[in-house]
């Protein structure tokens, strides 16, 4: 239960979710650092329930200054950061994803800037941070795979965060960073109750069942022991490459 030990984080949206999947499976392998979150009341409830060994710090992951002060503060309190898990992103408050005949340039740019552009600017203003050595891991998703109505945005962002995974790796290589993504597939979060009617979910939830193999939707649990791997030394000569937590969901098809 030490595989994390001192070692010294960083979780983007770890307040809830899968983020906070994270937190907490690194909490419980030692690691110490920090969550942010843009909700001030569900980061300090979630730092409250991991214990002493992450402090909050508020944080909009699309603002470079938010950013920057993420990282100041956390290096100011902890004297290094050993990881990052660049996690935050999804659905965008407020702004519906669509067919391309429906998405206006406003909401494509505000997918694009939570899941992609935050994602590479998290990583560059880490770095004057960042020990030699350190983990960095992106949340992809199994979308980056397979086309879904409606989500063709979200899907390229995603398919985008795998391939920087790979060029982050070959641009850190002189300082051993090693860059990876960790690709979730449907995971049991609050977002499906901003997604999907109250009188539909569980019709919904029972259909991403009935589509993985391995017969049930993941927790955040399933992200955080992945995180944990590719975090911990254990993973050394894993870079640039992407692990797909999803019931098989991607590689296999169940055909009835």
């Amino acid at each position: 239960m030490n595989r994390l030990q001192n070692k010294i984080t960083v979780i983007t949206g770890g307040n809830s979710g899968i983020g906070y999947g994270i937190a907490e499976a690194f909490s419980k392998e030692g690691a110490l650092g920090t969550i942010t979150g843009r909700n001030s009341e569900t980061l300090h409830n979630a730092v409250a329930s991991l214990g002493n060994n992450f402090i909050g710090i508020p944080g909009d992951v699309t603002n470079n200054d938010n950013l920057e002060n993420i990282f100041q503060k956390t290096f100011d309190k902890f004297g290094k950061i050993d990881v990052v898990v660049v996690n935050a992103g999804g659905i965008v408050d407020g702004v519906p994803m669509g067919t391309i005949s429906e998405v206006t340039e406003e909401s494509y740019n505000k997918y694009m800037d939570l899941n992609l552009k935050s994602a590479y600017f998290t990583v560059q203003k880490s770095l004057p941070y960042l020990n030699d050595g350190a983990s960095v891991i992106l949340i992809g998703s199994s979308a980056a795979h397979r086309a879904a109505p409606g989500m063709a945005v979200y899907s390229a962002a995603k398919a985008a965060i795998i391939s920087l995974a790979k060029g982050l790796s070959l641009d850190l290589l002189s300082r051993k960073i090693r860059v990876n993504a960790l690709s979730p597939g449907s995971i049991d979060t609050p977002v499906f109750e901003k997604l999907v009617p109250q009188e539909h979910l569980k019709q919904v939830k029972q259909m991403w069942i009935d589509i993985t193999p391995a017969g049930r939707q993941g927790v955040p649990s399933d992200i955080g022991n992945a995180a944990v791997f590719l975090a911990s030394d254990e993973s050394s000569f894993i870079v640039g490459t992407e692990i797909l937590s999803d019931g098989g969901m991607t590689n296999i098809s169940l055909m009835k």
